[in-house]
């Protein structure tokens, strides 16, 4: 697809590029599909799921990337394999279900069935019955397996590509980023928590914007601006990637008191008090002053570490107008029980109907709502300035500014 293959090509950005960016970019179905090819089946690296919800040889896992099912699977003992959930022969959608368990993988309709690594292994009446039908001499079983995707495991967390010219997953990422994400994901053992998952009437980039956007948090969220999870008035930063598409906002928690910055805060209340004051049961585990650092890598994934509560939430794009929203919470398989249950109980601020949570799904809705009615209309993106630069305050867009710069440059826009 070439840049000027979508009618949207002739729409007009504003002068001000970087600071405005105009809101068909939410709506325009031409875009959407374009996003498709050139950002979600191109040269990108997709968050498929953790190593560790398939520990044994043929269990599996489906997900979506982009508007593609894919079957994430154990195919050996030191190998995971992400392959397209759609037999070569058909297109059946062969694995239903969320997670199982098989031998091999075989198609329900004409049961061709397939190695555990997508490799076609056998069809039915290949030769024929009686001298009569059949696929004919020359058909190649090795030609015609299942749609295979590149995949890197990386400290536990499984990333598949549908491009041959994504670059390995640590150069994707950058030196820079390389960093911050083994903070986190350092190499010991990931065990799953809980799953919840969401659909929310919003285009797919909104999400990615909210964890772009540290000027939100502590003026939407009551929960993070009262108990100084993440607040203007705290010691704090966001960096980007060379690029511009990866980002991350970093913050150290602060306490419940009013100052000078909170009094501007009409979310901030003094006066909350927590039932089971648990969930705020904070300890400092990571190199660092830091309690959180939100990851967002472009375009499928945002990697949370908030105070305790570690996360990945997966993006699913549904079309321009709305995606689904899959969160994994997780502890390190080594976590004491005292740590696995902090870990459980800071959970709740997160998730559909989260303390925090369920304010971003809700205005993310009102975002659509509002800037599908006016495609031409601008949003403003000056909050810190023009620049896009990582910066030592969270009161700015330049990680949002850097995002739109690189989708442009890979749109053709």
């Amino acid at each position: 697809m070439t840049a000027l293959s979508y009618p949207a090509q002739a729409r007009a950005w504003p002068a001000d590029a970087d600071a405005a960016v105009p809101y068909w970019v939410y709506s325009d179905p031409a875009i959407y599909q374009a996003e498709l090819q050139k950002i979600w089946y191109g040269p990108h690296w997709l968050y498929v799921g953790l190593e560790c919800e398939i520990p044994d040889v043929g269990d599996w896992k489906t997900t979506t990337l982009g508007e593609r099912p894919v079957v994430m699977v154990r195919s050996a003992e030191n190998e995971i394999s992400v392959v397209e959930n759609r037999c070569a022969h058909r297109g059946v959608k062969f694995c239903q279900s969320r997670f199982g368990h098989s031998e091999e993988l075989v198609c329900p309709y004409h049961q061709w069935s397939y190695a555990l690594n997508g490799d076609l292994q056998g069809v039915p009446f290949r030769r024929g019955v009686r001298r009569q039908g059949g696929m004919p001499a020359d058909f190649d079983l090795g030609a015609n397996g299942l749609s295979k995707l590149r995949v890197e495991a990386v400290n536990g967390v499984v990333w598949a590509t549908f491009s041959a010219d994504t670059p390995s997953f640590r150069e994707y990422l950058g030196e820079r980023f390389w960093k911050h994400y083994t903070r986190v994901y350092d190499g010991r053992k990931l065990q799953v928590l809980g799953y919840n998952r969401q659909h929310i009437p919003g285009n797919w980039k909104l999400m990615q914007e909210n964890i772009k956007d540290p000027y939100h948090a502590g003026l939407l969220h009551v929960f993070f601006a009262t108990f100084g999870l993440f607040r203007a008035d705290q010691k704090s930063a966001v960096d980007m990637d060379d690029t511009g598409r990866h980002g991350i906002l970093i913050s150290r928690k602060g306490e419940q008191q009013a100052n000078d910055v909170t009094g501007d805060m009409r979310n901030f209340q003094g006066d909350l008090a927590l039932a089971d004051p648990r969930i705020l049961d904070v300890v400092q585990e990571f190199p660092g002053e830091e309690t959180v650092g939100m990851i967002t890598v472009f375009p499928s994934v945002i990697l949370q570490q908030q105070v305790n509560s570690l996360t990945t939430r997966q993006i699913v794009p549904k079309g321009p107008g709305a995606f689904d929203f899959h969160w994994t919470h997780w502890c390190y398989a080594d976590d004491t029980p005292e740590m696995r249950l902090r870990r459980t109980r800071q959970a709740n601020m997160f998730g559909p109907a989260g303390f925090v949570s369920a304010d971003d799904g809700e205005v993310i809705e009102m975002t659509q709502q509002g800037a599908s009615g006016s495609p031409e209309a601008n949003m403003i993106l000056q909050m810190g300035g023009r620049d896009i630069m990582p910066t030592d305050h969270q009161v700015t867009e330049t990680a949002v500014r850097g995002m739109y710069r690189y989708w442009r440059e890979v749109m053709g826009l």
